[in-house]
């Protein structure tokens, strides 16, 4: 399943992981320096919700969390209806 959200289009994008070593000059160090950098990826936060669609059908996206935020999206009400009890016997 990719990771990318329906509706706002984000998707996982490229970075650095930076290693770093040494003090701060700050903190009374001589200065920190980089020693090591690796390649890593950011992902969005996708989040599971049940979204009412346009036709009146109830289906699960997985949608970014700024998409919820933002009010984008039409959450599914929740359900009012209970399981009818189970008869004695």
């Amino acid at each position: 399943m990719a990771r990318i959200c329906p509706i706002s289009g984000k998707r996982p994008i490229k970075g650095n992981h930076i290693w770093r070593s040494g003090k701060a000059k700050k903190k009374g160090g001589i200065g920190t320096h980089v020693t090591a950098i690796t390649k890593r990826r950011f992902f969005p936060n996708l989040q599971k919700v049940k979204v009412l669609l346009p036709n009146g059908q109830v289906k699960r996206l997985r949608v970014a969390v700024s998409v919820i935020k933002k009010g984008q999206l039409k959450l599914a009400p929740l359900r009012t209806w209970k399981k009818p009890e189970a008869k004695a016997a």
